[in-house]
């Protein structure tokens, strides 16, 4: 709080209109995820996990991540068993962390969103391999991850995981101990992401991406500073990386 008004009302009046900010990442990449859906669609959400986003006090962020009903059906996938409470999917497949062909047949999928999950793969490689194998041709990939060289990626990387819960549920209010995972970072750049998207045949677009600095509420100097530092900071070290990929099996 500052001056009795919300950090995020104070530099972003336009969030007191449905309570998101011209710069909410989720509302950027779901919208640009909803112009891709039809109705005839199957999409796997890939890591889909418990469904965190029921949790969300924004209405109008809340059902925009929500796909169940708007397409032929919703496949989660994920190592953890929070996936069979989440309430948005259609069917729940567990993934065996050793074993990594998902249980999917080939050309089966229309799309595959992984949503803040690549940063957490040891092996990435396989993620991408079983993509590409279960999207039809012309199938969408679209990916939302942690920028290895932004702030959050930076902090993470040099923080013990074993604080991780504990910062998070400081500086993040509503975080859950089970919605923190150990992150890698092993293809969460833009270089990164385009050399291996291009490798498994999709054409593609990937594009950094600075959210309001949600992270750094628990001080009005330092929301301040880390605004001063979105505007100025260069695409390659923005804190989130956006990829959107079309694949071609021809």
């Amino acid at each position: 709080m500052m001056g009795g008004m919300p950090l995020q009302e104070r530099f972003f009046p336009e969030s007191r209109f449905g309570g998101f900010t011209r710069v909410d990442g989720t509302m950027a990449f779901y919208t640009r995820v909803h112009a891709l859906l039809r109705p005839e669609m199957t999409v796997v959400d890939f890591g889909c996990g418990r469904g965190a986003y029921q949790d969300d006090p924004v209405p109008a962020r809340r059902e925009l991540r929500i796909l169940r009903g708007k397409v032929r059906q919703v496949i989660g996938l994920d190592i953890s068993s929070a996936g069979e409470r989440n309430p948005f999917l259609d069917r729940f497949h567990r993934l065996d962390p050793d074993h990594p062909v998902w249980p999917l047949e080939s050309d089966s999928a229309d799309m595959v969103i992984c949503d803040q999950v690549l940063e957490h793969l040891l092996d990435p490689e396989s993620f991408f391999t079983e993509a590409s194998r279960v999207l039809k041709s012309g199938g969408t990939l679209c990916i939302r991850t942690s920028n290895r060289w932004g702030y959050v990626g930076l902090a993470s990387r040099l923080l013990p995981y074993r604080y991780h819960a504990r910062l998070l549920a400081w500086v993040k209010q509503g975080t859950r101990e089970e919605d923190v995972f150990p992150a890698y970072y092993r293809c969460s750049t833009l270089p990164a992401l385009r050399r291996t998207l291009a490798r498994h045949g999709f054409h593609a677009a990937v594009y950094g991406f600075e959210p309001e600095p949600a992270y750094l509420a628990f001080s009005g100097l330092a929301y301040w500073l880390g605004l001063q530092y979105g505007r100025l900071v260069p695409e390659a070290l923005r804190s989130v990386v956006f990829a959107f990929g079309c694949l071609d099996k021809n």
